[in-house]
């Protein structure tokens, strides 16, 4: 999402192969757990992570339910972070989202971290 207008193309970002459309169809355009950032006309950020792969419970979003639900929230520019099994949020250091792999929470190699500031 670019300045409140949504603009998603799989193809040119390299998740999607016209050719072949197996894994990146699959993770563009079906529904899958995702976690979200976003910014605000004031600034603000926004983060957010949506379960999915849980009949009943939830079902995920695409990579367009993701950025309408993003702008419902206020976010006029924001982008996709990460998706399936590894998608998780934690506050104050606990799990706040239910992961979709049947093992529980996925180790992941990098995070984003959104830290107190310093007192001086």
């Amino acid at each position: 999402m670019d300045d409140g207008q949504i603009h998603i193309d799989a193809a040119a970002e390299g998740n999607l192969d016209p050719l072949d459309l197996s894994f990146g169809y699959a993770w563009s355009n079906a529904r899958q757990p995702r976690t979200m950032a976003g910014i605000d006309r004031q600034g603000r950020l926004i983060l957010a992570t949506v379960d999915g792969r849980q009949p009943g419970v939830s079902e995920g979003f695409t990579l367009a339910e993701a950025a309408h639900f993003m702008r419902s929230l206020g976010a006029v520019q924001a982008l996709n972070l990460d998706g399936g099994g590894s998608s998780a949020m934690a506050v104050d250091g606990r799990l706040v989202n239910i992961t979709s792999d049947a093992t529980g929470e996925r180790p992941v190699g990098d995070t984003l971290q959104v830290l107190p500031a310093r007192r001086s």
